[in-house]
């Protein structure tokens, strides 16, 4: 947490981001359980980064540890972003040939402005998830001759299909989505001719790792705020059966209190 932003008012998610570490942390000893709810209800009163960064700022980061929560909005581009990829150059590869056979591009490699790649009783896989891209517009030439292309783009790339068809066809399926800003353009073209070119959009094993944890995180917080609304209603319970037994004792005394005055007003006659 810099010092420049502590005012910058806090999202639900950066509550329950910390909210999560907090978890972790009771689970592994380093918070008791008194120290744990006082923070955990730090965090939910949270308003803005300034009171979030406290609640995690003491315990330890490393390979087992409990990381520390960032709390800055980085402003600009983020670490791997799509200005990070577009590295000019002339491309770590040029093209794939697949003659009865087949051809890979994955990995960490550089796409260049034009790939081109012909498959004949073949196939290739073209993979651009990890990719760097010489340019901010790359183009991928497929010739297909009785076989057929895989071209899979990350999340976030636009996409554009060009390629012609004869007894074969190009996947159009990813054109129309919407590139993130400063996202590379991805245009699909040449001609299948008893072949086909697929296209898809995937997530490598990472993002998908990230988001499975992502949604675990969030599927506990909603457990915690349902435990949290449970026991609220339990409280509420037990508050207004302690009022009912009240509102009891109070008709009883007053009931009791009258049943002396008339048993004392009846033993003064009784005495006249």
């Amino acid at each position: 947490m810099t010092d420049d932003v502590p005012e910058l008012r806090a999202s639900d998610a950066d509550r329950e981001r910390v909210a999560e570490v907090l978890r972790d942390a009771v689970a592994e000893g380093r918070l008791d359980m008194e120290e744990f709810e006082e923070r955990l209800d730090a965090t939910y009163r949270a308003r803005t980064y300034g009171e979030l960064a406290p609640l995690t700022r003491d315990l330890p980061v490393g390979a087992v540890a409990v990381p520390k929560v960032d709390m800055v909005k980085k402003s600009g581009v983020p670490d791997g972003s799509w200005a990070d990829r577009i590295v000019g150059g002339e491309g770590s590869s040029t093209g794939g040939v697949a003659v009865m056979s087949g051809f890979q591009r994955k990995g960490r490699w550089t796409v260049p402005r034009r790939f081109n790649c012909f498959a004949f009783w073949g196939g290739g896989e073209i993979d651009l998830r990890e990719a760097n891209f010489a340019d901010r517009e790359v183009v991928i030439n497929c010739i297909a001759i009785m076989g057929g292309m895989q071209v899979t783009v990350p999340p976030g790339v636009e996409v554009v299909v060009r390629g012609i068809g004869i007894m074969g066809g190009f996947d159009h399926r990813e054109e129309g989505v919407p590139g993130d800003p400063g996202a590379p353009r991805v245009i699909v073209t040449g001609f299948a001719f008893w072949g086909g070119v697929g296209v898809e959009r995937k997530r490598t094993r990472e993002q998908r790792q990230e988001l499975r944890e992502e949604r675990r995180r969030e599927k506990l917080a909603r457990r915690e705020q349902q435990r949290e609304l449970r026991a609220s209603i339990r409280d509420e319970q037990y508050e207004a059966h302690h009022e009912m037994l009240d509102e009891h004792r109070d008709m009883w005394r007053h009931a009791h209190g009258d049943r002396r005055d008339r048993g004392r007003r009846s033993r003064e006659r009784d005495e006249d």
